[in-house]
């Protein structure tokens, strides 16, 4: 009675497997094998799936038929198509042990059922292991180097792509705008994780189904330091050598929200009033706190200091309100100034990008021209028509001017209209400021009193008043004093009074909102 045998062909998509047959390759010179050595073939197995790790389905329905008597034998094309690992290889000697298995039939490697035939075989199934540890350490190393190197050993997240011929992560540049979009609308505190999603969706980044991303794939993507320049690796943060897409500053207001709004917030009992921490008792010089009588709320002095007894009585919530917005709105921006601002600013801002653009072309022409004057002295040491003294010297000269005449350029370029835009925000800020008095908004009044005042707000026999710090001239010379000063003389001070040029300054500059 002939011997039964099964076929079996793996392949797997594996490293160690790249230059191992196809399936198909395998299945013909099977066959053909089988055929020339007149072998009886019951079945065909095929399974494409890696042998380092043993509970490979079709393998185990091979090795159960064996056992059952349904064949005899197994035709493979080398021993390392059966196992990899220690389990398989011990299972398929175990079976000829046993005498359920008795030929394996292999084309390119020899073995009988005997004593030394095992042996052999098991040396080869050894060797099959040992390549497989050894390539995976190998493997491991490399892409330790590469992480060394600032190399992402991986798939280019969203936003970036993967470079097959360089072997190297580029940016990708339709998606990249797409992706430091959603850190910015994440960053500004106004939109959920399920709005990133959305955002995405509608600009093309879905997931392969070609639905939107989940909400925990967007933290990934919010969250993946990639974006700003580094790289995770074995939890090990490592720096990279891909361009990045958004800014650190970013990432990091990105993780503020998140944190925020990850961290559950306990509920207090007491909830602190509106104006608590905004005045000073003037008698004692404590700080102002608040509590509920009868459905109102009054706010009074703490009395908290240990050698003078404080006098001050309550004022209601209501009152201190009414105080309150009165002298925020002797600050108040008018519509038709606040226009005029604005278009003085804008002028302004056309002037100095004028002005900036002549500074910046002269500073350049200067550079280009001490860099003629090096070479042409390096040439003239070289054609030896200086000496080495008189050459270092001058050299040292000429580049401690191009180095100057380079960071006043970038000063300029850097600074020049660093003021408008904060400028261009206090003018709103003020203009809005009636509004915001009318409203019944405590926390943004607060707010407002705070930048204004600062900490010399005090209140005395139920009166809130400005007091002047002790430790610095009064009025402070800032924005708010300045536009307090206008409005209360009007015909003395004009509005060119809050937008003016100093003097002996070159190139003249407008004052800053910081320099009122």
């Amino acid at each position: 009675m002939s011997e039964r045998h099964i076929l079996y062909a793996r392949k797997s998509t594996d490293v160690e497997d790249k230059q191992v047959l196809s399936i198909e390759a395998q299945l013909t010179e099977l066959r053909a094998y089988a055929k020339q050595e007149n072998l009886e073939i019951i079945d065909e197995l095929i399974e494409k799936q890696s042998a380092k790790i043993p509970g490979r389905p079709i393998l185990g329905q091979l090795l159960k038929r064996i056992e059952a008597g349904e064949a005899t034998g197994i035709l493979a094309w080398h021993p390392d198509r059966l196992a990899r690992n220690s389990i398989d290889g011990g299972q398929i000697i175990y079976l000829l042990d046993c005498g359920q298995l008795n030929t394996l039939k292999f084309p390119t490697f020899w073995f009988e059922n005997t004593s030394q035939g095992k042996f052999m075989l098991s040396i080869a199934f050894g060797q099959s292991k040992y390549y497989v540890d050894s390539l995976s350490e190998n493997t491991k190393r490399g892409l330790r180097q590469k992480v060394r190197r600032g190399e992402y050993p991986g798939v280019a997240p969203i936003g970036y792509m993967n470079d097959v011929r360089n072997k190297t992560i580029i940016v990708n540049e339709q998606c990249a705008p797409l992706i430091h979009q959603a850190c910015q609308l994440y960053a500004s505190g106004q939109s959920r994780l399920e709005d990133i999603s959305l955002f995405l969706a509608e600009h093309g980044i879905k997931t392969s189904g070609g639905k939107p991303l989940s909400r925990d794939r967007v933290k990934r993507i919010l969250t993946n330091p990639f974006y700003y320049g580094h790289f995770k690796y074995g939890s090990e943060v490592y720096e990279g050598k891909h361009t990045p897409i958004i800014t650190k500053r970013l990432f990091d207001e990105v993780e503020a929200v998140l944190s925020q709004r990850g961290r559950p917030r306990k509920q207090l009992r007491i909830q602190p009033k509106a104006y608590c921490g905004l005045l000073a008792c003037s008698e004692c010089h404590m700080g102002i706190t608040a509590e509920v009588q009868k459905g109102h709320v009054y706010y009074r002095c703490t009395r908290k200091h240990k050698i003078i007894t404080c006098h001050q009585v309550f004022i209601r919530e209501e009152e201190l309100d009414k105080q309150i917005s009165e002298l925020l709105r002797g600050y108040a921006l008018s519509d038709d100034w606040a226009q005029d601002l604005q278009t003085m600013l804008n002028n302004d801002e056309k002037n100095e990008q004028s002005s900036s653009g002549v500074f910046v072309a002269s500073n350049k022409a200067k550079i280009q021209s001490l860099q003629s004057k090096l070479q042409r002295l390096l040439d003239g040491y070289l054609d030896q028509d200086i000496d080495r003294e008189t050459y270092l010297s001058k050299k040292a000269e000429l580049l401690g001017q191009k180095k100057s005449l380079e960071e006043k350029t970038a000063k300029r370029t850097r600074d020049g209209l660093a003021w408008v835009e904060p400028m261009r925000k206090w003018i709103i800020q003020a203009n809005s400021i009636r509004k915001t008095t009318r409203s019944t908004d405590l926390q943004a009044k607060k707010t407002l009193a705070k930048e204004i005042f600062g900490s010399n707000l005090i209140l005395q026999n139920k009166k809130t008043q400005l007091q002047p710090p002790e430790s610095a001239s009064f009025p402070l010379t800032n924005n708010w004093t300045a536009l307090h000063a206008t409005l209360k003389n009007p015909n003395k001070k004009p509005i060119s009074f809050l937008l003016v040029r100093e003097a002996g300054i070159e190139p003249a500059q407008p004052i800053t909102a910081n320099r009122f």
